[in-house]
Protein backbone atom coordinates (compact mmCIF):
# COMPACT_ATOMS: atom_id res chain seq x y z
CA UNK A 1 0.00 0.00 0.00
CA UNK A 2 1.44 3.79 -1.07
CA UNK A 3 -0.08 6.15 0.70
CA UNK A 4 -0.03 9.63 -0.62
CA UNK A 5 -1.55 13.13 0.22
CA UNK A 6 -2.82 14.41 3.06
CA UNK A 7 -3.34 11.56 6.14
CA UNK A 8 -5.50 13.55 8.34
CA UNK A 9 -6.26 12.98 12.56
CA UNK A 10 -9.72 13.10 13.77
CA UNK A 11 -10.06 14.40 17.38
CA UNK A 12 -11.94 11.73 19.82
CA UNK A 13 -15.38 13.86 20.80
CA UNK A 14 -16.89 13.11 24.43
CA UNK A 15 -20.03 13.32 26.09
CA UNK A 16 -20.75 16.29 27.79
CA UNK A 17 -20.14 15.11 30.92
CA UNK A 18 -16.76 13.71 29.76
CA UNK A 19 -17.50 10.26 30.91
CA UNK A 20 -17.57 8.52 27.26
CA UNK A 21 -16.69 8.71 23.23
CA UNK A 22 -19.13 10.17 21.58
CA UNK A 23 -19.21 7.76 18.47
CA UNK A 24 -22.41 10.05 16.38
CA UNK A 25 -19.68 13.13 16.71
CA UNK A 26 -17.27 11.25 15.82
CA UNK A 27 -18.76 10.28 12.70
CA UNK A 28 -19.44 13.53 11.60
CA UNK A 29 -16.03 14.61 12.21
CA UNK A 30 -14.92 11.93 9.77
CA UNK A 31 -17.07 13.03 7.26
CA UNK A 32 -15.72 16.44 7.39
CA UNK A 33 -12.12 15.19 6.72
CA UNK A 34 -13.19 13.07 3.63
CA UNK A 35 -15.10 16.43 2.47
CA UNK A 36 -11.69 17.97 2.82
CA UNK A 37 -9.76 15.76 0.88
CA UNK A 38 -8.32 13.35 3.21
CA UNK A 39 -6.51 10.86 1.60
CA UNK A 40 -6.28 8.74 4.63
CA UNK A 41 -7.76 8.89 8.14
CA UNK A 42 -5.76 8.39 11.15
CA UNK A 43 -7.94 8.11 14.55
CA UNK A 44 -5.80 7.80 17.51
CA UNK A 45 -3.03 9.32 17.47
CA UNK A 46 -1.94 12.51 19.96
CA UNK A 47 -5.13 14.70 18.55
CA UNK A 48 -7.04 11.66 19.16
CA UNK A 49 -5.98 11.75 22.95
CA UNK A 50 -5.34 7.95 22.54
CA UNK A 51 -3.43 7.65 25.53
CA UNK A 52 -6.37 8.88 27.79
CA UNK A 53 -8.63 6.21 26.68
CA UNK A 54 -9.73 2.87 28.02
CA UNK A 55 -8.73 0.31 26.42
CA UNK A 56 -12.71 -0.69 25.70
CA UNK A 57 -12.98 3.22 24.61
CA UNK A 58 -10.16 2.67 22.53
CA UNK A 59 -11.55 -0.25 20.79
CA UNK A 60 -15.04 1.54 20.17
CA UNK A 61 -13.19 4.11 18.52
CA UNK A 62 -10.96 2.12 16.16
CA UNK A 63 -13.93 0.27 14.63
CA UNK A 64 -16.46 3.06 14.63
CA UNK A 65 -13.93 4.81 12.73
CA UNK A 66 -13.20 1.50 10.15
CA UNK A 67 -16.95 1.23 9.76
CA UNK A 68 -17.89 5.22 8.89
CA UNK A 69 -14.92 5.42 6.37
CA UNK A 70 -16.29 1.92 4.88
CA UNK A 71 -13.13 1.88 2.31
CA UNK A 72 -13.23 4.78 0.89
CA UNK A 73 -10.13 5.98 1.99
CA UNK A 74 -7.34 3.90 3.80
CA UNK A 75 -7.72 3.76 7.72
CA UNK A 76 -4.48 3.96 9.92
CA UNK A 77 -5.12 3.02 13.45
CA UNK A 78 -2.51 4.63 16.21
CA UNK A 79 -1.19 2.68 18.45
CA UNK A 80 1.23 3.89 21.55
CA UNK A 81 1.80 1.95 24.08
CA UNK A 82 4.33 0.77 27.15
CA UNK A 83 4.64 -2.35 26.58
CA UNK A 84 4.80 -5.04 23.63
CA UNK A 85 2.08 -6.96 24.47
CA UNK A 86 -0.63 -4.02 24.60
CA UNK A 87 0.64 -3.37 21.12
CA UNK A 88 0.16 -6.62 20.41
CA UNK A 89 -3.19 -6.83 21.61
CA UNK A 90 -4.44 -3.38 19.58
CA UNK A 91 -2.68 -4.31 16.29
CA UNK A 92 -4.46 -7.59 16.31
CA UNK A 93 -7.66 -6.01 16.93
CA UNK A 94 -7.11 -3.30 14.15
CA UNK A 95 -6.36 -6.03 11.78
CA UNK A 96 -9.35 -7.83 12.96
CA UNK A 97 -11.70 -5.02 12.34
CA UNK A 98 -10.39 -4.16 8.96
CA UNK A 99 -7.65 -1.43 9.39
CA UNK A 100 -5.40 -0.66 6.38
CA UNK A 101 -2.01 -0.06 8.25
CA UNK A 102 -1.20 1.17 11.93
CA UNK A 103 0.91 3.20 13.20
CA UNK A 104 3.22 2.86 15.98
CA UNK A 105 5.40 5.04 18.33
CA UNK A 106 6.67 3.10 20.94
CA UNK A 107 5.98 5.03 24.68
CA UNK A 108 9.16 4.78 27.07
CA UNK A 109 9.47 5.38 30.64
CA UNK A 110 12.95 3.39 30.54
CA UNK A 111 14.56 5.24 28.00
CA UNK A 112 14.88 2.15 25.47
CA UNK A 113 17.87 1.03 23.87
CA UNK A 114 17.89 0.72 20.16
CA UNK A 115 17.56 -3.27 20.02
CA UNK A 116 15.12 -2.91 22.73
CA UNK A 117 12.59 -0.57 20.45
CA UNK A 118 13.87 -3.31 17.18
CA UNK A 119 12.22 -5.64 19.05
CA UNK A 120 9.09 -3.81 19.79
CA UNK A 121 8.66 -3.33 16.20
CA UNK A 122 9.51 -6.84 15.40
CA UNK A 123 7.45 -8.37 18.08
CA UNK A 124 4.37 -6.35 16.71
CA UNK A 125 5.22 -7.27 13.19
CA UNK A 126 5.41 -10.99 13.98
CA UNK A 127 1.43 -10.97 15.08
CA UNK A 128 -0.09 -9.16 12.06
CA UNK A 129 -0.17 -9.03 8.10
CA UNK A 130 -1.36 -5.04 8.25
CA UNK A 131 1.65 -2.47 6.77
CA UNK A 132 3.62 -0.55 10.01
CA UNK A 133 4.42 2.82 9.67
CA UNK A 134 6.84 3.93 11.93
CA UNK A 135 5.86 7.16 14.37
CA UNK A 136 9.03 9.37 15.26
CA UNK A 137 7.63 12.08 17.65
CA UNK A 138 10.50 11.85 20.79
CA UNK A 139 8.56 15.45 22.46
CA UNK A 140 5.05 13.20 22.83
CA UNK A 141 6.39 9.81 23.55
CA UNK A 142 10.13 9.74 25.01
CA UNK A 143 11.66 7.63 22.27
CA UNK A 144 14.27 9.30 19.06
CA UNK A 145 14.43 6.80 16.74
CA UNK A 146 17.53 7.33 14.47
CA UNK A 147 17.16 7.62 11.11
CA UNK A 148 20.04 4.96 10.98
CA UNK A 149 17.19 2.95 13.32
CA UNK A 150 14.49 3.48 10.90
CA UNK A 151 15.87 2.47 8.10
CA UNK A 152 16.90 -0.71 9.33
CA UNK A 153 14.08 -1.86 10.68
CA UNK A 154 12.30 -0.96 7.04
CA UNK A 155 15.27 -3.15 5.76
CA UNK A 156 14.91 -6.25 8.25
CA UNK A 157 10.94 -6.08 8.83
CA UNK A 158 9.05 -6.40 6.40
CA UNK A 159 5.71 -4.19 7.34
CA UNK A 160 7.46 -1.46 7.97
CA UNK A 161 6.64 0.11 4.73
CA UNK A 162 6.85 4.25 5.66
CA UNK A 163 7.64 6.47 8.29
CA UNK A 164 5.61 9.50 9.86
CA UNK A 165 8.91 11.65 11.36
CA UNK A 166 7.75 14.65 13.91
CA UNK A 167 11.02 15.85 14.91
CA UNK A 168 10.64 19.06 13.20
CA UNK A 169 13.89 18.64 12.01
CA UNK A 170 13.96 18.31 7.86
CA UNK A 171 17.31 17.52 7.71
CA UNK A 172 16.12 14.02 9.36
CA UNK A 173 14.13 13.56 6.20
CA UNK A 174 16.70 14.26 4.13
CA UNK A 175 19.08 11.81 5.84
CA UNK A 176 16.21 8.88 5.68
CA UNK A 177 15.81 9.63 1.86
CA UNK A 178 19.77 9.01 1.58
CA UNK A 179 20.45 5.93 3.71
CA UNK A 180 17.36 4.33 2.13
CA UNK A 181 17.92 5.62 -1.79
CA UNK A 182 14.76 6.85 -1.72
CA UNK A 183 13.06 3.75 -0.97
CA UNK A 184 11.01 4.53 2.31
CA UNK A 185 8.46 6.76 2.14
CA UNK A 186 8.41 9.62 4.73
CA UNK A 187 5.18 11.66 6.01
CA UNK A 188 5.78 14.99 7.50
CA UNK A 189 3.86 15.00 11.04
CA UNK A 190 5.26 18.62 11.74
CA UNK A 191 2.83 21.27 10.89
CA UNK A 192 5.23 24.33 10.89
CA UNK A 193 7.40 22.44 8.48
CA UNK A 194 4.84 21.42 5.68
CA UNK A 195 5.97 23.23 2.85
CA UNK A 196 9.73 22.53 3.26
CA UNK A 197 9.19 18.44 3.64
CA UNK A 198 6.67 18.38 1.02
CA UNK A 199 9.16 19.81 -1.26
CA UNK A 200 11.83 17.57 -0.06
CA UNK A 201 9.75 14.92 -1.27
CA UNK A 202 7.28 13.70 1.65
CA UNK A 203 5.04 11.40 0.46
CA UNK A 204 2.32 13.15 2.41
CA UNK A 205 1.36 15.55 5.54
CA UNK A 206 0.14 13.47 8.10
CA UNK A 207 -2.50 16.50 9.85
CA UNK A 208 -5.37 17.38 12.57
CA UNK A 209 -5.12 20.98 10.20
CA UNK A 210 -7.86 19.81 8.27
CA UNK A 211 -10.19 19.65 11.09
CA UNK A 212 -10.03 23.86 11.08
CA UNK A 213 -8.73 24.53 7.55
CA UNK A 214 -10.86 22.49 5.43
CA UNK A 215 -9.38 21.84 2.12
CA UNK A 216 -6.53 24.24 2.27
CA UNK A 217 -4.24 21.56 3.22
CA UNK A 218 -5.01 19.38 0.37
CA UNK A 219 -4.89 22.10 -2.20
CA UNK A 220 -1.43 22.91 -0.57
CA UNK A 221 -0.19 18.75 -0.82
CA UNK A 222 -1.58 19.36 -4.56
CA UNK A 223 -0.04 22.59 -5.39
CA UNK A 224 3.12 21.67 -4.77
CA UNK A 225 3.08 18.26 -7.06
CA UNK A 226 2.17 19.85 -9.51
CA UNK A 227 5.22 22.17 -9.36
CA UNK A 228 3.25 25.41 -8.71
CA UNK A 229 6.06 26.62 -5.81
CA UNK A 230 4.77 30.18 -5.81
CA UNK A 231 1.02 29.44 -5.09
CA UNK A 232 2.59 26.81 -2.89
CA UNK A 233 4.23 29.09 -1.02
CA UNK A 234 1.54 31.72 -0.79
CA UNK A 235 -1.21 29.34 0.68
CA UNK A 236 1.37 27.78 3.36
CA UNK A 237 2.28 31.31 4.32
CA UNK A 238 -1.61 31.83 5.08
CA UNK A 239 -2.13 28.66 6.84
CA UNK A 240 1.05 28.58 9.07
CA UNK A 241 0.00 30.89 11.74
CA UNK A 242 -3.12 28.86 11.94
CA UNK A 243 -0.94 25.78 12.28
CA UNK A 244 1.87 27.14 14.68
CA UNK A 245 -0.51 28.44 16.97
CA UNK A 246 -2.46 24.47 16.79
CA UNK A 247 0.77 22.92 17.87
CA UNK A 248 1.83 25.17 19.94
CA UNK A 249 -1.74 24.80 22.43
CA UNK A 250 -1.56 21.57 21.98
CA UNK A 251 -3.38 19.71 19.69
CA UNK A 252 -6.79 17.82 21.42
CA UNK A 253 -7.35 21.02 22.90
CA UNK A 254 -7.15 23.84 20.28
CA UNK A 255 -8.79 21.67 17.49
CA UNK A 256 -11.52 20.57 19.63
CA UNK A 257 -11.68 24.77 20.73
CA UNK A 258 -11.37 25.51 16.73
CA UNK A 259 -14.37 22.93 16.18
CA UNK A 260 -16.75 24.53 18.75
CA UNK A 261 -16.25 28.32 17.25
CA UNK A 262 -16.66 26.59 14.39
CA UNK A 263 -20.43 25.89 14.98
CA UNK A 264 -19.76 22.01 15.68
CA UNK A 265 -19.34 21.05 19.93
CA UNK A 266 -17.02 17.95 20.49
CA UNK A 267 -16.56 17.82 24.03
CA UNK A 268 -13.42 18.95 26.43
CA UNK A 269 -10.70 17.27 26.60
CA UNK A 270 -10.02 14.80 28.92
CA UNK A 271 -8.44 15.14 32.32
CA UNK A 272 -5.73 16.51 32.91
CA UNK A 273 -5.91 18.18 29.53
CA UNK A 274 -7.91 21.38 30.08
CA UNK A 275 -10.31 22.82 27.58
CA UNK A 276 -9.18 25.99 26.02
CA UNK A 277 -8.86 29.59 27.87
CA UNK A 278 -10.64 32.64 26.83
CA UNK A 279 -7.60 34.05 25.84
CA UNK A 280 -6.75 31.28 23.32
CA UNK A 281 -10.09 31.28 22.18
CA UNK A 282 -9.88 34.59 21.22
CA UNK A 283 -7.03 34.25 19.29
CA UNK A 284 -8.15 31.27 17.49
CA UNK A 285 -11.34 33.22 16.67
CA UNK A 286 -9.27 35.96 14.86
CA UNK A 287 -7.07 33.45 13.27
CA UNK A 288 -9.88 30.97 12.06
CA UNK A 289 -11.43 34.50 10.50
CA UNK A 290 -8.81 35.15 8.27
CA UNK A 291 -10.09 32.26 6.11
Amino acid sequence: MKLTGIIAYPITPFTADGSQPDLEKLAQSIELLLKSGSDAIAPLGSTGESAYLSFAEWQQVAQHSVQVVAKRVPVIIGISELTTEQAIQKARFAEHIGADAIMVIPVSYWKLTDAEIFAYYQDIAAEISLPIMIYNNPATSGVDMSPELIVKMFRDIPQITMVKESTGDIQRMHKIYQLSAGELPFYNGSNPLALAALCAGASGWCTAAPNLLGVLPKELYSLVQTGNLKAATSSFYSQLPLLSFIVAGGLPKTIKAGLAITGFEVGQPRKPLTAANEAERATLTRLLNQF
